[in-house]
This record gives structure tokens, sequence and C-alpha cells, in this order.
């Protein structure tokens, strides 16, 4: 309870700084995010590699060398991932999936015998207890062959029972319901509903506790529930009772096991989409659902918690499948543009296209480093890779939409073709049209691109707010807002300048790879001071400006980006890796992420962000109307 109340005390600080001066909705805003607060781990200095980019700092003895996997298992997980792609190639036909919509029982026993409901799952509950990096190189796997078959297996353990049991689980209920997970027992998560989804403050489901105090009754209605129709297991994150807590009233939010053939549970709905036509997503009901004490994971109050902390690990899921797709999309545009010729030559001689499949190249080896790299850290124990993890899921699902995008315009009416109609035609059945459709999901669901950048930003400004964050709070008396200051100067005075020193390399390292390292340094030195020039101009206004702080997770994002590159590349140097097929590819990323860098940087001080963001709350008032009119009149 005492650490509750400390939590409770710091939640309510930052929360007071970022309402400062708010307008209307700042009670249902204050909700949300004392809400999120209270669910975060408390850490006095973001420490990890990727938060420290945001306070100027690379650490790069955190990620080199290289984390290599668990010692020893290697040879398991290879024979393991051997034994998946023949199941995938054998049993899974991804196009009969994408016609019909089901992941037939033949293809769902076979996995079930390999162990690929359980892969994370430790041995000593019938699981295969490989490693999270395995298991990042089996959704690289899966990703490149049927995303409705990744998000089938990864929804079940990245984010349903068998993640949360592992942090959070009893050994009771760990005894219970791993070994039936790991035979195959499906699972799922139930989060988000109709009205809330990046806003759980918003939730609407209650879990109400009995008269004698031993159970808890569930009334409520659950939307996007991946594998919500053919799970057996769920859980369910329901409003229990507020409490006091340091003196606020703090909403709770707890995560229950609940049995899907229990009463009152019901699949009101199956929902169907623009892609992954075999996802089993549900839209889900629950009334008068009886579950007991014994069933709450994580202890009563801490579902947020236990929701928040699964989606970090869970999202690296989404990455590594993207990588899996892009590797795929790589290797048809490659084999098409060095063998299609247009005007006396391939069309991978001609500029254009050219480009493209360097880009692509590039993207597909950042992506690589960034995932296994994070994946890695989670093995080698790092308890705080939520930076990491959404930087990982952002980037990644945002640049793997744009190689699938480029495979397209490569392959041209080709790329736009289905497979099965290509096939029909003697043609190789490419099936990049399906890939477009099945990946425009992943900018979206666990946590959009938007609500990921507003996530690493809230996360890059802690360290500052837990410094400055007093002397900026405008409602604060006179006196504490002047110690604030000077406190705050101190530590200022030493850090600022710092910021400008020269940027080094780390020891050792290729010189090659040092020049590109330099930059990091010179761009997370750049980085921090911008951002503190920020907080210093708009005070907690910085909060409401979006799209500025978009930039600078943005920015972040690469030098991450470029510091897996460059710590990945050394290390394939070192297992013998020439250097003509590792450095130039290591060279070409970090030059793009550069100019990339350098825009964002533009973008800082000169943007259209105010004036865009006018003329679009005109547009919303119905200022324009001629602007959606038709010929013939009216609109759609």
């Amino acid at each position: 309870m005492a650490k509750d109340a400390e939590d409770a005390k710091g939640a309510g600080r930052t929360v007071d700084l970022a309402l400062s001066g708010a307008g209307a909705g700042s009670e249902g805003k204050r909700a949300a995010l004392e809400l999120a607060e209270h669910a975060r781990d408390s850490l006095a200095v973001r420490t990890t590699f990727a938060g420290s980019l945001f306070q100027g700092r690379v650490p790069w003895e955190r990620i080199r060398p290289w984390p290599e996997p668990p010692e020893g298992e290697r040879k398991e997980a290879d024979a393991f991932l051997a034994r998946l792609a023949k199941v995938l190639r054998d049993t899974v036909d991804a196009g009969k999936v994408d016609r019909t919509g089901e992941i037939p029982e033949e293809a769902r026993a076979a996995l079930r015998a390999i162990g690929a409901f359980g892969i994370k799952i430790p041995k000593e509950y019938g699981g295969l207890g490989l490693s999270q990096h395995a298991y990042t190189r089996a959704a690289i796997l899966l990703g490149s062959h049927c995303a409705s078959t990744t998000a089938f297996l990864s929804a079940h353990q990245s984010i349903g029972l068998p993640q949360p049991l592992k942090v959070f689980g009893t050994p009771e209920q760990k005894r219970e319901y791993l070994p039936r997970l790991a035979r195959g027992e499906m699972s799922a998560f139930a989060l988000t509903e109709e009205g809330a989804g990046s806003d759980p403050a918003r939730m609407t489901t209650t879990a109400t506790p009995t008269a004698d105090g031993k159970s808890f009754v569930i009334d409520g209605r659950k939307l996007w529930c991946t594998n919500g129709t053919v799970a057996s297991l769920l859980v369910v994150v329901a409003r229990t009772p507020p409490k006091q807590v340091g003196g606020r009233t703090l909403d709770q939010y707890t995560a229950f096991i609940v049995d899907a053939r229990d009463p009152g549970v019901k699949v009101e709905h199956r929902c169907r989409f623009m892609g992954m036509n075999g996802l089993y997503n549900a839209d889900m009901t629950f009334r008068g659902v009886v579950v007991p004490r014994e069933a709450i994971v994580g202890g009563e109050g801490r579902g947020m918690k236990v929701a928040l902390t699964t989606l970090n690990t869970g999202r690296l899921t989404l990455p590594a499948a993207c990588l899996g797709v892009s590797k795929r999309c790589l290797d048809v545009s490659r084999r098409w543009a060095s063998t299609r010729e247009q005007w006396g030559a391939p069309i991978g001689r001609h500029a254009a296209v050219a480009d493209k499949v360097a880009r692509m190249a590039a993207t597909v080896f950042a992506m690589e480093s960034m995932t296994l790299l994070t994946s890695s850290l989670v093995d080698g124990g790092e308890a705080d890779i939520r930076i990491e993890a959404a930087l990982c899921k952002m980037w990644g699902t945002e640049a793997a939409w744009e190689v699938v995008n480029d495979a397209v315009q490569i392959r041209g009416g080709r790329g736009y073709e289905t497979a099965e109609s290509l096939a029909a035609r003697g043609l190789e059945p490419a099936p990049l049209e399906r890939f477009l459709r099945d990946g425009r999901i992943n900018t979206l669901f666990e946590g959009s691109s938007e609500i990921l950048r507003l996530f690493v930003a809230r996360e890059a400004l802690d360290p500052h707010l837990g410094i400055a964050g007093d002397a900026l709070h405008a409602g604060l008396p006179a006196g504490r807002r002047l110690a604030a200051f000077a406190r705050a100067g101190l530590h200022y005075a030493g850090w600022y300048p710092g910021t400008f020193l020269p940027a080094g390399a780390p020891a050792g390292m290729h010189p090659a790879l040092a020049v590109h390292a330099r930059a990091v340094d010179r761009g997370a030195r750049r980085l921090a001071r911008r951002l503190f020039h920020a907080m210093a101009r708009f005070g907690p206004g910085l909060e409401k400006r979006q799209v500025l702080l978009g930039r600078f997770v943005e920015i972040g994002a690469e030098l991450f980006a470029m510091a897996a590159v460059l710590v990945r590349a050394e290390r394939l140097l070192l297992e013998g890796k020439a250097e003509p097929a590792v450095l130039p590819v290591a060279d070409l990323f970090c030059r793009g992420a550069v100019l990339r860098i350098e825009e964002r940087f533009r973008g800082i001080s000169r943007n259209e962000d105010e004036a865009r963001y006018r003329f679009a709350q005109a547009t919303l008032e119905g200022r324009f109307p001629w602007l959606e009119e038709l010929p013939g009149g009216g609109t759609t």
C-alpha cells in the first residue's frame, strides 16, 4: 500500500502538470492519465538504451557486444523452426485460409503436435520453454507465410493467457492453466470496448464483488477479441470498485481468467476485415458471469498493469511478422527486377526501381536488427523494454507497409493481381496483393502508430518532468515553484553544456561503422537539447503538440535503428561475414536515417502544424462543404 501511495503521489504530480491550463474535457483526460500513470513502474531515471537516447546519452555497453540467445538454446530453437517451416509448407495453405476465412483443423493439429502453442511456456508446464529470441524468429517465419495463422498463434501466447500467467500468475494458476494452453487450448485477451480503445479510462465493463467477497460478477461488452470465437480461456479486464490511495480516489481495473464456456459469455459477432480473413476476432458480451476471486491475475486493481506489461512484450510479435513478409517482398522484387526487361534492360537497372530495391534491403536489415536486439534484451533480463518495443512496433510496421507497397509497385499489374489469378495464367503466384491487404492492420492494432508516438513521447519527457515538473506547474505556490526552478537550474547547468560535447564512438568498432556511431551520439545529444528547448518554450502546452512530439519520437526511432544496425553489423563481421556483404547495407541504411533525422529536426523549427490544426477544426465545423460535393450535386 505504501508503494501504491507513492505511485499515486507521483501520478498526481505528473497529471496535474499535464492538465494545468487545460480546458473542457480535463476531468476525462485526468482519469485517463491517472490510470496510465498508476499502471506504470515508478522509475526515477530512465536507464534503458532507447530511453537514454532522448536524454542525450548512448549507452553502447547495454547493447554491445551484440547479445546472443541463451547458451545452448540455438540448436533446440533451430530444430523447432525447421519443424514449423515444414508444417507451414505442408498443411497451411495461406491462399485457402484467405479465401475461406478458416484455418483448417489439420493445420491446427499439426501445429499442436510440434508444440507451437507453447513456444515460451516453461517445459515444466508442458511447453517448449524457448526464449523470446526464438519466439521472435518463429514469428518472422510465420509472418512470411500466413498473417492469419500468425495472429492465431501469437494472440494466444503473446497477449493471451500464457504471457500474463508467466509474469503475474500464482503457482496454482500456472499449474492449472499452462499445461492446457501448451497443449493447444486457445486463449484470447479482452480489453478493448466500443468506447474504450486507446482510452481505457472509458471502460464500462464491470466486475462487482459478491456479498461474501469470494467472487465477482462481470457485466459488459468487449470488442475485437482476437481468437475470441475459438478460445476457451479469456483474460478479461474489467472495472472494479474504486479505492482511496494516498488521498486520491483511484479507479480500479482488474484482470480475470474467464472460461468462455461459462454461462453469460457469448460471442455476438465474428468481425470481418479488409485483410487477415482467417482472423478469429469476436465482439463478445458478458452478462452476469461469475468468476472466483482466485481467477484474478496479478492482484485486484492491477489489471492495467497486467495489460500494459503484456502488450510491451507482445508488441514484438508485430515487427517480427512484418519482417517476415518484408523478406518475402524483397525476394519477389529482387528476382522480378533482375529478369523483367523493359526498354532494353532489366527493370532493376532503371534508377527508379533500383532505388526501391535498395531501400527495401536496407530497411529489412534494420527491422531485423531492431527486433532481434530487443528480443535479446528481454532474454537478458532487461525489465523495462517498453520504449524499445514501442519503437520496434511503430517503426517496423510503418516500414513494412512501405516495403509491401514498393513491392506491388515494382511488380506492377502482377503485384495488384491475386495469386490465384496469376497461377491460373501459369505465372508465379506471388501473393503481394494479399500481403498488402493483410499488412494494413499492422500500424493499427496493439497500439496505433499515433498512440505509440504519444506513449514514447510521454516516456521521453518523464525524466524532465521529474526534475522540472514543479517549476513548470503554474498552479503551485510561488515559493514551491522557485525552489523547483533552483533545483532544475543546478541540474541543467551541468547537463545542458554536455549536450554540446564532441561525439564519440565505441572503442574498437570498425572504422566504417564508427563514423555512423558518432552520428548516433551527435543525434542523441541534439535530440535531448531540442526536446529541452521545446519543454522550456511550451511548458505544459507541449503535451498538446502531438505532431511536434511525434517528430522527436521519429528521431529517436531512427537513432535506435541505427544503433541496432551498427552493433549487429559489428557482430556479423566478427562471425566472419565478408565486409562487402555487411558494410554496404549498414552504411546505406545509416546514410538514409541521417537524412530522415535531419528532415525531422527541420520540421521541429519550421512547420505548418498550427495552421493545419486550425484548418482541420474549421473543416470539422463544416465550413468547407463544397470540398465534399460531387459532380451532379450532393455527396455520397
